[in-house]
Formats: C-alpha cells, sequence, structure tokens
C-alpha cells in the first residue's frame, strides 16, 4: 500500500470535531487509503495520535505511534474502537495537547490504564492496552470520535485560556 498523502489537520471549531463520528462499515480499500492518508498526517504534523475527523472524515478510526509508561513505542490503527471500563480507578494528571489545538498543552487527569478493542483495517478484531502516554492516547483519540476535545474536558476559563493561546479565540463547538 502507498504511504499516504498527508491532509491538512482539522482545528477546534470545525462541526466535525464536534459530534459523534458514524461507525466504518465497509472496510476496503478506501479505509485503507484513510489510514495510511492519516499516518501520513499524523507524521507531517508530529502528532502521536490522530482522529479521522480531525482531517475531516467522520469515520470511527484513530491511528497512534506513541510510547507506553516504560517507553516501548506502540504503533498502530483501530477501525470502530470502544473504550472499555477500567477495573482500576487510578487516574493520572499529565500534559496534554492537540494537533486540532495548535500550541499550548495544560494538564488533564485521566485513567492511568486504557483498553480499547475495535478492528484492524481487514476488520479482524484486535485490543489494544496501555498505560503511560499510550493509555492517555488511546482514552484521547476515543473522545474524538464521540466529538470531544479534549479542552472540552476543561473548565470553562482554561478552555478559552488554550484557545486563545492557540489562536482559536471565540471558537465553539
Amino acid at each position: 500500500m502507498a504511504k499516504g498523502r498527508a491532509q491538512a489537520i482539522t482545528l477546534y471549531g470545525e462541526p466535525v470535531l464536534h459530534q459523534p463520528c458514524a461507525p466504518v462499515v465497509d472496510f476496503d480499500r478506501d479505509l485503507a487509503r484513510l489510514v495510511e492518508d492519516m499516518r501520513a498526517s499524523m507524521r507531517a504534523a508530529n502528532g502521536v495520535g490522530l482522529a479521522a475527523n480531525q482531517i475531516g472524515v467522520p469515520l470511527r478510526v484513530f491511528v497512534f505511534d506513541v510510547p507506553d509508561a516504560n517507553g516501548d513505542k506502540h504503533k498502530g490503527h483501530i477501525v470502530n474502537p470502544v473504550l472499555q471500563p477500567s477495573s482500576s480507578t487510578a487516574t493520572v494528571k499529565d500534559t496534554e495537547g492537540c494537533l486540532s489545538v495548535p500550541g499550548p498543552h495544560t494538564e488533564l487527569r485521566r485513567a492511568a490504564v486504557a483498553t480499547v478493542t475495535g478492528f484492524d483495517v481487514e476488520g479482524r478484531e484486535l485490543t489494544v492496552t496501555g498505560d503511560g502516554y499510550l493509555a492517555r492516547c488511546l482514552q484521547h483519540e476515543c473522545d474524538h470520535l464521540n466529538g470531544i476535545v479534549y479542552v472540552d474536558l476543561l473548565s470553562g476559563r482554561r478552555r478559552r485560556k488554550i484557545l486563545a493561546e492557540a489562536g482559536l479565540a471565540g471558537a465553539t463547538p
């Protein structure tokens, strides 16, 4: 498969980022091409994760290339991901940013461990479990596919500050 073509990143305030994405129904060449374009877009933007709606495609798929708590790299994609409930109540407060809110990062509390189930581009079931930055990425990308951008989880004051720093003052979901 070709390496894919980088697409423009959709910014906070664009409607596609603020509504739940549709499930993928067809596991075909178009889906494989979308995943390759997403990987190229993520790399071009120096990201560690990217949801399809971040390049304007309202489908439930994301790609990732991120280390876990031990520094081991995890790279892949998940189609129709479902974030599973955690058996632990442990949370971690760490900095988080987003390609759709370019520039600033801020602290956000997330579950310490995350498990996502879904499919690969060929329709085979898969499960990804991670801690550290991988857990944060899995939760962040699942939020995107549900129409939630990380700044939506902040207080109104903190959200406005981050959006202003990103040059998106006045942008609303």
